[in-house]
Formats: C-alpha cells, structure tokens, sequence
C-alpha cells in the first residue's frame, strides 16, 4: 500500500512537470561544471577570500588595539610634551636593511653593526618621546615599539597577498595564505599579549635564562659590574670554583650583548676558562610539554648569530667545551607573560648547573654561565 502511495507520488511529480525542471537544472549544472572547470574555481576562490577577509579584519583590529596601547603606555610612562602619535606611527614603519651576503666575508660584523645603529636610533627616538622615562624604561618602551611595528608589517603582508590574489584571480597564492593563517592567527594573538607584558613591565617567557642566572648569583655575588653594553657580570664562589655569570642588565627590556661579554671575559681569564654553559628559551614541538629543561652541547642562543658565532669563534680557538641548557616553550609562551610552570624551571636549570660545575670543572678553576633572554621585569 505505502509503495503504490509512493510511486502516484513520483507520477504526480513527474506530471506537474517539477521534475523535469530539477533533472534539467542538474544537467545544466553538471555541463557547466564539464566544460567551465574555472567555475568551480571560481567558487571556491570566493569562499577563500571570504574567509581571509575575515582574518584579515581580525588583524587589523589587533594591530590597532597594539597601537593605541603602546600610545597609552608613552602617554603614561614618557609624558611627552606633545601628542606623540604621528612619530608612533613613523616609527611603526621602521626598517633595517640587512647587508649584502654575495660576498659572505665579514658579514657577521658588517650585520652586527647595522642592527646596532638600529637599535640605537630606535632607543633615541623613544627616548624623545618618553623625556620623563628612567633609562631601563625606555628599553621596555622601544620593546613594546617592537611589538607594534611587527604586528603593522604581519599586517600588510598579510593584506598585501590577500589583494594581490583577489586582483589576479590567482586561487594557488590565496590557497597557500590560507594554508598559513592559522600560524599567523597564533603570532598575532601572542603579539597582542606580548605588548600588555611590555606596557606594564611584566617577565615574559623568554626571560627563562636570565631569570636562572639571576637565581644562581642571588646572595653570592662576590662582585657585579658591567663588561658589554646592557650587560653585566657577576662573580661567585661555588665549591672552591669560580663562576662568572653574564646576563643583559634588567629590568628594562633588552638582551644585552652576551656574546661580546663572554668573549671580553675569556680574553681576559686566559685558559683558566675550563667550561661556557649557556641557558636559553627553546622552541618546544607541538605535544613537548612546556617547561621542560633539556641539556646539550653547543651555544644556546637564538636571534641574527652574531653572539652565538662570537662564543664559538673563541671557545674553537680556546677549546673550551660549550654545553647548553634550553627549557621547552611555545612561541606564544616566550613573547607573552611568563607562566608558573616555566618559571619553576629555573630552579631546576640551578640544580643541574650545580651539578655540572662539580662534575666539569676542576677546583680552582672558571667556568663562565651565560643566562640569555629579555630581561624585562627581572632585575
């Protein structure tokens, strides 16, 4: 009985004529399809740039919340006589130039000079529109300028691509974008935390290495002074061993020049150096848990190369052993206020030093730590 029901159902629909409409529609489409493969094309390149418009709208709306914080926090910190925001945006267009690498002779100096007239003339500027800012805080404000210009240009490159595949209808540039958002999404959000952990002097997670160095020296130090530009040295007693530790000054924001301090000090201990140990933040892979410490050889040191290539140059020519000690973080964790699990880490970074110091390096002799990262927020 259903079935009869059923099949003076499929009469009727074809009498109306209904039916006849939806399988000619089909063909038509499926027609279409066969001989005008672009369409299809076309429809999915529509639903792509779609998406990334909305992405791209979301970046815009991180960078200018990063620009009008770091507008707020010069205001605030700096009390420029004037409103600061037309040079803020100057600023936010920056560039350095990176030197010719045809000939490839030289060029670690050649790059170490160019990025330190950068970031001279980019502390300069700060430093006009903060007058009222101590020193170190005008190395966190230059940071967080930092932070803002890189959020501008992920920004137009992000919108460059974005136009430029809309314009010539090129779905394979708009695929591979769309293919690279997420991780771009991922930069941006830990740019826009970045810049409240530099607005308001916080640790962030790339500080880990200072922040054990700065442990290990804590009530011992013997003496502190300055050996490189933003960095400094401080010596202690450990078990009849002497250890000079090098870290960037804190707690304004800077790196500090690791790699000319290690240096300055080997040339002047001579061969009584016996071990270099670097501590630094290191990119942890998806499902490594954060916080980890791992130990190795060689020179922990992220960045252009300039101190990594300085340490080993002289640590070659001297044979001392390098060994490396790197705690795990994601890139979000090393740009963004430090968490607990990390900082705990520390600790265990001191203990393994400890251990090491006894086990490597002879009583009466040096060994030279080098904490390396940010040192915003840790004095």
């Amino acid at each position: 009985m259903r079935e009869d029901l059923f099949l003076n159902q499929l009469r009727g629909f074809d009498e109306t004529g209904l039916g006849m409409l939806v399988w000619l529609i089909w063909l038509g489409l499926m027609m279409l399809f066969l001989f005008y493969p672009t369409m299809s094309q076309r429809i999915q390149l529509g639903y792509m740039l779609r998406d990334l418009e909305k992405k791209l709208a979301r970046l815009k709306l991180v960078k200018d919340e990063v620009r009008e914080r770091t507008i707020e926090t010069i205001k605030r910190i700096g009390k420029p006589e004037k409103d600061p925001t037309q040079d803020i945006d100057k600023l936010m267009e920056f560039f350095v130039i990176e030197p010719e690498s045809m000939d490839p002779y030289g060029i670690v100096y050649k790059l170490e000079h160019i990025l330190e007239t950068g970031e001279s003339r980019f502390e300069e500027e700060i430093r006009k529109l903060s007058p009222a800012a101590e020193d170190y805080k005008v190395k966190t404000l230059a940071n967080l300028m930092e932070v803002a210009r890189t959020t501008n240009y992920l920004y137009r490159i992000v919108r460059h691509y974005y136009l430029l595949g809309k314009k010539t209808a090129n779905i394979y540039l708009i695929l591979q974008l769309q293919m690279l958002m997420p991780q771009l999404m991922e930069m941006t959000e830990a740019l826009r935390l970045a810049s409240y952990a530099f607005a308001y002097g916080q640790p962030i997670g790339d500080g880990i290495g200072v922040l054990a160095a700065a442990k290990l020296a804590y009530g011992k130090e013997k003496a502190r002074y300055e050996i490189a530009k933003d960095t400094t040295v401080s010596e202690i007693e450990f078990e009849n061993r002497r250890v000079l530790i090098v870290r960037a000054t804190g707690p304004g924001g800077t790196v500090g020049r690791p790699g000319e301090g290690v240096k300055k000090l080997i040339e002047r201990e001579g061969d009584n150096v016996k071990l270099i140990i670097t501590i630094d933040a290191g990119l942890r892979l998806e499902g490594d848990e954060s916080g980890k410490m791992v130990e190795g050889v060689g020179v922990a040191i992220g960045g252009p190369g300039i101190d990594k290539y300085k340490i080993e140059e002289i640590a070659k020519e001297r044979q001392i052993p390098l060994y490396a000690f790197v705690i795990y973080e994601s890139i979000v964790e090393a740009i963004t206020p430090m968490r607990e699990v990390i900082a705990k880490a520390a600790d265990v970074v001191v203990e393994k030093i400890k251990s090491v110091l006894l086990e490597k390096v002879p009583a009466g002799s040096t060994a030279i730590i080098a904490g390396i990262g940010n040192t915003v927020g840790i004095g």
